[in-house]
């Protein structure tokens, strides 16, 4: 099936089961808008071509009731398949996409956490891939909290964390700032403390019977890969103001999909022990985002350090006589250039030091202005040179690590490996059809 596409040097794609859809669930073949959107990015922002990308969904059916009973659903109308049959069809998929473009970059996009997970730690140390929920949004958290953290004086190893939502997204960012700890000297078990996460019943804590183990005592869904992030200091089960309370976390992140969570009673208690919090309402869409940017500054009076996963205006405090601009923590600050660099460079695998590297780098893009407007990020008319930037920071690790098949010291010659990777970027720029002169 895979040579029905016409174009032989596809160098990006996007695939997704429709699965889990930003904050909207099962959207079956309907969910073709996010790798279609994605790859726009991907040629917008990371440079590279639109006839080099491919959007994938994969139809294994749907457990969405509306759409198993839409005559019109152009999908398969029949409920998702699961065990051995579904990870058969993924196999298959992988194989026929690296048998006919062995230099691809496959990003995982929108798979329910259930798959995402086991699909990432199957083909990660095989394959070209990575999953943009798990990793893309981890290492564009690490980003931003290095840049928060800068912002407030601290280190991320100096803040402790609420993380509300145990999703992969959720677990997948507070793995990566754990990763970004240890990097910094930390050992695990001591970065580990330093998070509380909760799940729609409440935290993973130490098994007391205060709430009745909500995550031990259970017969139905099994927590097993969740509790690893149980914290011994708190309850299991404990609720989002008390966890504040007790726990005091200076940072407090949104990937629950639970819109106006973050609440004004959350934000002022948090703001009545924290000079400077750092709120962080990273759920999609806007519908179901924890609290507004507007909220999280008013409620803290203005001192919150704030970045979310949609975008939102900038807030003007007349109070202050201030104006704030919030940033979008959004994955297109990171993967459009960790897919650039797996692509010019022919990256073999993409390893958690090159995500690393892929944040510091987004990080120090930050110029002084942007710093004391309140951003996080750079601003987006220069998403391109962020692109560039962390496209450069991870063929470099990768160099290092010895990982690249395109590009090596000796190959790059006089020519610096910015230079290299500026060449290779697609700029939408047409060549004139006429001649000048002649007209």
């Amino acid at each position: 099936m895979v040579y029905n596409w016409p174009h032989n040097d596809v160098h990006v794609i996007v695939v997704t089961d429709g699965s889990r859809i930003l904050g909207l669930g099962d959207l079956g073949v309907h969910g073709m808008g996010i790798p279609i959107g994605k790859l726009a990015l991907y040629c917008a922002a990371g440079g590279i071509a639109p006839h080099r990308v491919l959007p994938v969904t994969i139809d294994v059916g749907t457990d969405n009731k509306t759409l198993l009973n839409d005559f019109d659903y152009i999908g398969i109308r029949k409920p998702r398949l699961q065990g051995k049959e579904y990870y058969e069809i993924i196999d298959e998929f992988i194989q026929a996409v690296f048998a006919r473009w062995p230099s691809v970059v496959v990003q995982f996009e929108d798979f329910e956490t259930s798959k995402a997970v086991p699909l990432l730690e199957k083909y990660r140390t095989k394959y070209r891939v990575f999953n943009d929920d798990i990793q893309g949004t981890g290492c564009v958290t690490l980003s931003c909290m290095m840049s928060a953290a800068k912002s407030a004086n601290k280190s991320i190893g100096d803040l402790t964390y609420l993380c509300a939502g145990a999703g992969s997204a959720g677990l997948g960012v507070c793995s990566t700032l754990v990763d970004g700890m240890i990097v910094s000297g930390m050992s695990r078990s001591e970065a580990m403390k330093k998070f509380v996460v909760l799940t729609d019943k409440g935290v993973l804590g130490k098994a007391d019977n205060k709430y009745n183990n909500p995550h031990y005592n259970t017969s139905g869904k099994s927590y097993e890969r969740e509790l690893k992030w149980a914290n011994s200091q708190i309850s299991d089960g404990t609720g989002l103001l008390d966890a504040i309370k007790q726990f005091k976390p200076q940072v407090l992140l949104g990937l629950s999909t639970v819109g106006k969570l973050f609440n004004e009673e959350i934000i002022r208690t948090m703001s009545s022990y924290c000079d400077r919090p750092i709120i962080m309402p990273m759920s999609n869409p806007t519908s179901r985002t924890e609290c507004t940017a507007s909220e999280a500054y008013e409620w803290s009076d203005g001192r919150a350090i704030v970045a979310t996963g949609s975008p939102f205006p900038p807030y003007h405090s007349t109070k202050l006589n201030k104006t704030y601009v919030p940033s979008q923590c959004n994955n297109m600050y990171i993967f459009p250039g960790l897919g650039l660099a797996a692509s010019v460079a022919g990256v073999t695998i993409i390893t958690d030091k090159m995500l690393y590297k892929a944040a510091v780098a987004c990080t120090n893009m930050l110029t002084t202005e942007e710093i004391d407007e309140g951003r996080t990020f750079p601003a987006i008319h220069r998403i391109r040179e962020v692109s560039h930037s962390v496209a450069c920071a991870v063929i470099e690790e990768a160099m290092n690590e010895g990982l690249t098949t395109k590009i090596t010291p000796v190959k790059l010659k006089d020519l610096s490996l910015s230079d290299y990777v500026r060449r290779k970027m697609y700029y939408p720029q047409y060549v004139p059809l006429l001649d000048a002169r002649a007209t």
